[in-house]
């Protein structure tokens, strides 16, 4: 129980919170530049600042539009400096890609999800990537029957931080929003839930620091590995 509303509902997002944003997808980053660059340098150069992605350091900045955004919006803004790719085929490629990243768990993923609904709550995930990427990315890490709810932002409830897809998990599990936490890495993950009308957590396992996060959360931790221990005080 939480200020007096007891947590019935817990939705994740997927990208710097389930998983460390850095470590799983600077270098995978890269990679893909320099694929779809095909050894043309400038080329390489003009996505990666697109991306707001520091090829020398080999990690994206903090104000990546990447961070919260859809494959369509990273697509879009790739396609200027790929003229023989259409929007779609680049989508495609870019989901495929993700589904086969190799992920890195912000926590021990499957104790600390199984202590969970150990406690009688239910576990959803809404990431602005595909429901594709997300299932398989999930499946590669040994959880994804520990979700009652996968959604993606193109799931048909919408994208964060618009309020919709996370009205969707509520509904789905019976469950008044104020009893549900959504926990997120970005401003996009806990603009969503205010606007949902429910509490929310943010986790330094992204891009975003303390003072980012802070004035839309109700508590910032390390990661989501101090999620029970939120829940307990």
């Amino acid at each position: 129980m939480v200020a007096g509303i007891p947590v019935r509902g817990i939705l994740f997002d997927k990208d710097g919170t389930l998983f460390d944003f850095g470590a799983t997808w600077n270098g995978w980053a890269k990679g893909i530049l320099t694929e779809l660059g095909q050894d043309h340098p400038d080329r390489t150069a003009a996505m990666a600042e697109a991306l707001h992605f520091d090829l020398a350091a080999g990690a994206f900045r903090p104000t990546s539009p990447v961070i919260a955004g859809t494959n369509a919006e990273v697509a879009a803004l790739l396609l200027p400096s790929l003229p023989d790719w259409q929007g779609a085929r680049l989508e495609g490629f870019l989901s495929e890609r993700a589904a086969r990243a190799a992920l890195v768990p912000a926590a021990p993923l499957v104790p600390l999800l199984e202590g969970l609904r150990g406690q009688g709550l239910r576990l959803g995930v809404m990431t602005n990537d595909t429901e594709f990427s997300a299932r398989a990315q999930l499946s590669g890490a040994g959880v994804l029957e520990l979700f009652d709810f996968i959604a993606g932002h193109d799931s048909g409830h919408g994208a964060k931080p618009a309020p919709d897809p996370l009205l969707a998990f509520a509904r789905a599990m019976s469950l008044p929003p104020e009893t549900v936490v959504m926990v997120g890495d970005s401003t996009h993950d806990l603009e969503a839930g205010r606007a949902a009308g429910m509490r929310t957590l943010g986790v330094l396992t992204g891009m975003a620091g303390p003072a980012d996060l802070a004035p839309l959360a109700d508590a910032v931790l390390d990661d989501i590995g101090h999620l029970p221990g939120w829940l307990a005080a």
